[in-house]
């Protein structure tokens, strides 16, 4: 009970890595605030957490939505008058080139992935700072390593890893960390989604775990499990700093 009556709050958690992430540290006694656009995904989450006898609550918002973010805040505080863990998952993609792109799902991504993360930290920094809290964003293998026809995915994910540097550097002296994770391909959410719209759903898991050193694709709960280890005393002097759960993808060449 690692984080016992700390109060998480974490985007996107009605399905996937976000959660996962929720019943992660819902396991370890936090109140977990499931914030999704999407209600009956985050009534489902609480209803998990709360089959374990965990302590949670969904909200439904839009991270894109500023009215929206600051509407979570004021949730966040009136329920459980404060707040130790901001965990910036919610995300989208958009798998297109440059060229093939419109304007407005540029926008969109960029709005939702990267703007999201900026409207959630913005609005919960000030609380943070009470508690000398802590914010987890979710970035991606793909911010360093890139793959075709998802030029926005992957700018935003590069984005989030400069932003939570900078993030880290100006709110540090505050007693804030701030620190982001890079998946490799995980069988949840949207990687799970694209495996399932596949010919072979199974020869797609089996074929990207084989740009992994471990030879598999991830769980998401070992995402989760890592989420909790940054959000810990554990991780006291981790700041800055982008972790990957990525089984080795990118390590070096794929075995032949």
């Amino acid at each position: 009970m690692k984080l016992k009556n700390k109060t998480v709050v974490i985007t996107g958690a009605g399905f996937g890595i976000g959660r996962a992430c929720a019943l992660c540290f819902a396991e370890e006694g936090a109140n977990v605030v499931v914030a999704d656009i999407k209600t009956d995904l985050a009534n489902e989450t609480v209803f998990l957490i709360k089959k374990m006898k965990g302590n949670a609550a969904a909200f439904a918002m839009d991270v894109s939505d500023p009215e929206s973010v600051q509407q979570l805040s004021r949730f966040v505080i009136n329920t459980y008058s404060a707040v130790h863990v901001l965990v910036n998952n919610a995300a989208i993609q958009v798998n297109k080139t440059v060229e093939d792109m419109t304007f407005d799902e540029w926008q969109k991504q960029m709005t939702v992935n990267v703007g999201g993360v900026f409207l959630c930290s913005k609005y919960f920094l000030p609380y943070l700072k009470a508690t000398k809290g802590c914010i987890i964003n979710m970035s991606s293998v793909n911010a360093y390593f890139v793959e075709p026809t998802c030029a926005g995915y992957c700018a935003t994910k590069a984005a989030i890893v400069g932003l939570t540097k900078a993030m880290a550097i100006d709110h540090g002296r505050d007693g804030i960390r701030v620190n982001c994770i890079c998946p490799g391909y995980i069988d949840a959410g949207l990687a799970a989604g694209y495996f399932e719209i596949q010919p072979d759903p199974a020869k797609a898991r089996e074929e990207a775990g084989k740009l992994h050193a471990l030879n598999r694709i991830g769980r998401p709960e070992e995402v989760g499990r890592v989420a909790v280890f940054l959000a810990g005393d554990d991780a006291s002097f981790v700041t800055g700093t982008a972790v990957g759960v990525n089984g080795g993808f990118g390590t070096g060449l794929p075995p032949l």
